[in-house]
C-alpha cells in the first residue's frame, strides 16, 4: 500500500541571488524527489530548515517563481537565522559588523 500524498515528506529548496527582489523556489517535491533534495542540500553544506508549515505554503508556488509577498517576512525570518548560523559555524563573533 503506498503513502497518502499529504503523507510524503516534502521539501522545496530556494535560491536568493544578489540583485534578486526576491527568492524563488528553485525545487520542490514529495517522497523520493524531497529526499533527493535534502541530500543534495546537505552534500554541498547548505543547512537545511524543517517546517512543515512554510513547506506547505511554499509547494504551492510555481517553479522559478517569486516567492510571494505574503511569505515574506517567514522567509526573512527563515534567512536571518541562516545568516546567524553562517556567522557561528565561520566562528565570527555576533557583536562584530561585516
Amino acid at each position: 500500500m503506498s503513502k497518502a500524498k499529504s503523507d510524503l515528506q516534502s521539501a522545496v529548496a530556494l535560491a536568493y541571488q544578489g540583485g534578486a527582489t526576491t527568492p524563488k523556489v528553485v525545487a520542490k517535491g514529495r517522497g523520493l524527489i524531497a529526499e533527493a533534495i535534502i541530500s543534495k542540500a546537505k552534500e554541498h553544506g547548505v543547512f537545511v530548515h524543517q517546517s512543515k508549515e512554510l513547506v506547505s505554503l511554499l509547494m504551492q508556488v510555481e517553479l522559478d517563481k517569486d516567492i510571494p509577498p505574503a511569505l515574506y517576512r517567514a522567509v526573512a525570518e527563515l534567512l536571518a537565522w541562516l545568516y546567524h548560523i553562517e556567522r557561528e559555524k565561520s566562528g565570527i563573533p555576533k557583536n562584530l559588523d561585516t
